[in-house]
């Protein structure tokens, strides 16, 4: 069985057992979460339930770790006036691990 979960504002595929990565929650390492918002699920026998706007359901999940996605460089230039403004930006995501569902 997979579904589809809001987490955060973003739409992300989980199932049981899986280690996913989402935007970053403010929790500490080994902390568990519970996932109340799914949008859609497809269950082991191949039904598929759509929800308006949301299934009856819960997921638990255990916050595994938090880090930082690689540098984004920045760059604004304006030609022929000598014109040039750097910048950067390094957006933080948190990994959870799935560890159960019930839809």
């Amino acid at each position: 069985m997979y579904a589809i979960a809001e987490i955060s504002g973003t739409q992300i595929k989980i199932s049981s057992g899986d280690i996913v990565r989402v935007p970053h929650q403010k929790l500490d390492v080994g902390t568990s979460i519970t996932i109340d918002k799914f949008l859609f699920a497809v269950k082991d026998d191949g039904t598929v339930a759509l929800g308006k706007p949301y299934l009856n359901g819960s997921a638990t999940a255990t916050v595994v770790e938090h880090d930082r996605d690689p540098k984004i460089h920045l760059l604004h230039k304006k030609r022929r006036k000598g014109y040039i403004k750097q910048g950067g930006h390094r957006q933080q995501f948190s990994m959870i691990k799935i560890e159960s569902m019930a839809l």
